[in-house]
């Protein structure tokens, strides 16, 4: 738990088209809740980045941007990208079965406490902010 945890906090990361962007987001992520204090939240909380990360870098062409907070005991994960259309509703994990794409937001549902998207612009261009909750242990 951190050591101030009723103090809120929010970093934004803004990130080029670029696969590798994911790797550079889901190591940031890992640092910034290192150095709160919420490490026991670090691997779930990677995986629903590195997921909202490389949907934003495949499907969109243009830049995209990582935001997490941290308010009331809540670790909010997002990733905007510049499509505004909306992302594929998650299929349910065992229908996945083996599938090497589609299982994104699907994971994003199955290890979150809440998710969702809204339109957002940023940066002059119209997009998407689809985002994820954890609850602090």
């Amino acid at each position: 738990m951190p050591e101030n945890e009723t103090e809120p906090w929010e970093y934004s990361l803004y990130i080029p088209n670029d696969l590798r962007a994911v790797t550079v987001s889901r190591r940031t992520l890992r640092l910034i809740l290192t150095m709160h204090g919420l490490i026991g939240l670090v691997d779930v909380a990677e995986l629903l980045a590195t997921e909202l990360v490389a949907n934003a870098v495949r499907h969109a062409k243009g830049p995209a941007a990582l935001r997490v907070s941290w308010s009331a005991g809540v670790l909010r994960i997002g990733a905007w990208d510049a499509d505004p259309q909306p992302p594929e509703p998650p299929r349910a994990l065992e229908r996945l079965g083996e599938a090497e794409e589609g299982r994104g937001l699907a994971l994003v549902r199955a290890c979150s406490d809440l998710w969702g998207w809204q339109p957002l612009s940023r940066l002059g261009l119209r997009g998407k902010y689809v985002w994820c909750e954890l609850a602090a242990a």
